[in-house]
């Protein structure tokens, strides 16, 4: 850094009566933030990335940094906070979490080449290199690897919606035109970390999209209308991609192409001039996929618990896949179940090969383990941002799809599926690339470049040469110190360096005449001395004290030249390494679907065209997990059908019983089904689902000002608008969070609406048995319920669901379960059965008599259950060996001994 360079940031540093101007470095700065005045400013200065004024104050409350001043602005001091520029993506981390973006000025020279410029005064030139945003992040240690960062756009023209979505760490781009009330689903869908979109229509807050962004505002990045100009946006991707026109990607429609375009100019903006690799744009039509809303994808717990964990989800539970990319794809599977049944058979074909072929699936796994992100690698080589490690791992995972295809491509009893052939043929090595590099690299290659030693020895013979003379060094000093000890005869004669002098030769005072007498022809030429000691240097030490110290230089420049090739051969080869990173993605998918299936006891489902949903046997893949891992219990399995004659189910039972889970295992079981997985189920046939809509749970939301009832009657709003006969609704306790009477009005209501008007396939679970009469004259609806047993005054869950209705909640029973207080529990009796018996007169007089709040303490104690059996109760009793019962056994012994004690019928 130059002398300038080094000065306070800006003038002054004096008396606060004198404020100075700017310095070129603080004019630097200045202008950096007039830019990007909505950006943190990372101001690279030597080893720091430094923040000045509001930046740095905000800067140090975030990232818990020092706050300190450094010069002064009209006699104020100026607050400053910096970062080591070495561990700067770990504080960027932390302020993209934060929701912050941070523009990047980083220096464009070195000082040295500063100074060659302009001499001392020179500053080192610095610009804005990179604006950091949420959705244009490519770093690994930034990144979730098993989970895509998608940055979208949407927009609105020519009357219709259009979305686009693009990756750039990866290079995948999605196109869409959701309808005004699919845009929620299509957004959770993607679950973009960065949303732009025109300010006008992020500032409608009664339009009508406006309910579907409204869950989206912290991730929304407001940009002028005119960025989202259909023309200009056609233009911008004609020239992205090559092309003359548009229509090789599909029709897309005006909104499409000016949400897409959209996202071209915003990633142009943040990169500055670089542009990542993007792979042509898929256009997603909009009956391809199963709809899922925002309030749904949240209730399943698909990719996150309630709590927001990922553990104790179904993408956690499902995911067995050994690569990131795999990780990815299968998330990407998961938020968009198919619609297409050549396509969802496309894929059970290929995980039900693997399930077959064992042997096969362990060498595909054997080889996937410890894949390198190909994708990844190829998004930051394409922007620049690519090191060593990048190239070493296009290599390594290029090679392993040569020895995975050549496992596939094996002869075998029966013919691969066409889904494995096509990820096989796209496996294919692009122009010997592997070898390339595994012989131009290292084994184990730095993270960065600038580190260097990552060029293999022996792959470039120039580069040999300089390393030898940088790294032997000290051998070639030793040398020709022997040389000269010969040559003069002076045993004592060394050669020494220190950073005055650097090397030189020394001798003591006794020898000095000799060497410059030079009898033996070679000229040493008087550097100093000392009191014991002579020095000397010569050209020959000279030129190689240059070369030496030239040496790392032009080494270090070889091997950049050299990287820049090895990227420029990669990069050429970008659209087959592509397909062959988007080839081990699948098979990885594949192959994990398959490990599960086996591990779990999963089956194929049957997806077709039926309006039927036809489980026997299925279960609740989260909730069997756990139940094992926690005690070995053995999940209880239920069936479900439901279809024209049958298609709404109204499920009565006690709090749990398991209604909740039960409602969720078949929503599960579908999704599982039409992303191309196994299903936990002993069969399934599952006629396609366009939309599936989940109401179970209750939750506020205060900050719209929502209570947990009015949350409740939102999502049931849009789910009764919105269902079709091809939808699948799962609905718990609507209308519980309002008065009695309200509630049950709305919930009947709502199941005559589910029948009548949409007349799609639903699961309805209450605690209203009042509804249960509506079986009489719906002639879709069909009454179940959880089955529980009653023994000594407690209940048992059976978790088994039956046809009929419950006879009652038992809530009490369940409050007992919780540790209520014995006498609350006893009150609580008392007063329900006054209830049940009609007690009702609007103002609870016949309750309100006594308060229990003091009759408590009165009330007498239970009487103990009875304990003394009859004579022939005790005899079977004693003949009982309980080690040699099994649980059914057991359960039906206990129901002999109650029928035999009176309290259930012969």
């Amino acid at each position: 850094m130059t002398e300038t360079d080094r000065g306070t940031p800006a003038g002054g540093g004096g008396k606060k009566a004198a404020p100075a101007a700017d310095t070129p470095v603080m004019a630097q700065y200045r202008r950096a933030k007039d830019d990007y005045p909505d950006c943190l400013i990372f101001f690279r200065m030597g080893d720091f990335f430094e923040l000045f004024f509001e930046d740095a104050v905000e800067a140090s409350a975030l990232l818990g940094i020092a706050l300190t001043k450094r010069g002064h602005n009209k006699g104020e001091p100026i607050p400053m906070a910096g970062v080591p520029a070495h561990s700067v993506d770990e504080y960027l981390h932390r302020l993209i979490r934060a929701g912050k973006r941070v523009a990047m000025c980083d220096q464009l020279e070195t000082p040295a080449q500063a100074k060659a410029r302009g001499g001392y005064k020179a500053i080192v030139n610095r610009d804005v290199t990179r604006v950091v945003t949420p959705g244009t992040l490519t770093e690994d240690t930034l990144l979730e690897p098993g989970t895509n960062n998608y940055l979208a756009a949407l927009a609105v023209a020519g009357g219709g919606l259009g979305l686009a979505a693009a990756d750039i760490s990866t290079g995948e781009v999605i196109i869409e035109s959701p309808g005004a009330t699919d845009l929620g689903s299509a957004l959770a869908r993607l679950a973009p970390k960065e949303l732009i979109c025109p300010e006008a229509l992020l500032g409608d807050r009664e339009g009508a999209h406006a309910a579907a962004l409204a869950d989206w505002q912290t991730a929304a990045t407001p940009l002028p209308g005119s960025r989202f100009d259909s023309i200009n946006a056609e233009r911008r991707l004609k020239a992205l991609y090559g092309v003359a026109s548009l229509d090789g990607f599909g029709a897309l429609s005006r909104a499409e192409v000016a949400a897409a375009g959209a996202l071209v100019d915003y990633i142009g903006l943040t990169q500055r001039g670089k542009f990542p690799r993007l792979a042509p744009p898929r256009r997603r039509g909009e009956d391809t996929v199963m709809q899922i809303d925002a309030a749904t994808w949240r209730n399943l717990e698909l990719t996150r618990t309630l709590s927001g964990e990922r553990q104790g989800s179904l993408l956690a539970l499902i995911d067995k896949t050994l690569t990131s990319a795999g990780g990815r794809l299968l998330a990407r599977h998961l938020a968009a179940p198919l619609m297409a049944m050549a396509e969802i058979d496309a894929r059970l074909d290929g995980v039900d090969c693997l399930v077959r072929d064992r042997a096969l699936r362990e060498e595909a796994r054997a080889e996937l383990k410890g894949c390198p992100d190909i994708e990844r690698a190829l998004g930051r080589l394409s922007l620049g941002r690519g090191g060593p490690r990048d190239l070493a791992g296009v290599g390594a995972a290029v090679r392993r799809a040569r020895s995975l295809a050549t496992a596939l491509g094996r002869p075998r009893a029966a013919p691969l599926p066409d889904i494995v052939v096509r990820a096989a043929g796209a496996l294919r090595e692009p122009s010997g690339l592997g070898d390339l590099l595994e012989q131009a690299l290292t084994p184990d290659p730095p993270l960065f470049n600038r580190d260097g030693g990552f060029i293999a020895p022996g792959y470039h013979a120039g580069l040999d040469e300089q390393r030898a003379l940088r790294d032997e060094s000290r051998r070639l000093i030793a040398a020709l110190q022997a040389r000269y000890r010969q040559e003069t005869g002076i045993a004592g004669l060394k050669i020494k360096h220190n950073n005055v002098l650097g090397y030189f030769v020394e001798v003591t005072p006794t020898h000095a005449d000799a060497l410059a007498t030079d009898p033996h022809g070679e000229t040493f030429i008087h550097r100093q001395t000392l009191a014991s000691a002579v020095r000397f240097t010569t050209v020959e030490l000279g030129e190689l004290e240059r070369a030496i110290a030239a040496a790392a230089e032009k080494a270090a420049a070889i091997e950049t030249q050299l990287f820049d090739q090895l990227c420029a051969d990669v990069l050429a080869q970008s659209e087959p390494l592509g397909a062959l990173g988007g080839a081990l993605a699948r098979i990885d998918v594949l192959a994990s679907h398959a490990a599960l299936a086996e591990a779990r006891r999963y089956v194929r489902p049957l997806v077709d065209a039926s309006g039927e949903i036809e489980i026997a046997g299925g279960r609740h893949p989260v909730v069997e997990a756990n139940d094992r891992a926690a005690d070995g219990a053995e999940f209880v399995a239920n069936d479900c059908r439901l279809g024209e004659d049958d298609r709404l189910w109204l499920l009565t039972g006690p709090n749990m019983a398991g209604k909740s889970t039960f409602l969720r295992q078949n929503a599960l079981i579908v999704i599982l089904a039409q992303m191309g997985a196994f299903v936990p189920a002993e069969r399934a046939r599952i006629g396609a689902v366009d939309r599936l809509f989940s109401r179970v749970g209750a939750a506020d939301d205060l900050a719209r000002g929502r209570s947990t009832f009015m949350v409740e009657m939102v999502e049931t709003a849009a789910i009764l608008h919105q269902a079709t006969p091809r939808s699948f609704v799962i609905l718990d306790e609507i209308g519980r969070g309002t008065a009695t009477y309200d509630g049950l009005s709305i919930a009947w209501a709502t199941v005559e609406h589910l029948h009548e008007v949409c007349r799609c396939r639903a699961l309805f679970a209450t605690h209203y048995h009042e509804l249960t009469a509506l079986a009489e004259r719906l002639s879709g609806l069909s009454s179940h319920a959880m089955r529980v047993r009653e023994w000594e005054g407690r209940i048992v869950f059976l978790h088994e669901v039956a046809a009929g209705a419950a006879d009652r909640s038992y809530g009490v029973h369940v409050a007992r379960l919780a540790g209520l207080p014995e006498s609350l529990l006893d009150r609580a009796e008392e007063v329900l059965e006054s209830l049940e018996k009609g007690a009702r007169n609007g103002t609870a007089d016949g309750l309100s008599g006594e308060l229990p709040l003091f009759t408590a303490a009165e009330r007498k104690p239970r009487a103990p259950a009875r304990d003394k059996a009859e004579p022939a109760l005790h005899q079977a009793l004693q003949e009982i060996e309980p080690d040699t019962l099994s649980p059914r056994q057991a359960l039906e012994l206990i129901y002999d001994l109650k029928r035999r004690l009176g309290e259930l019928p012969e």
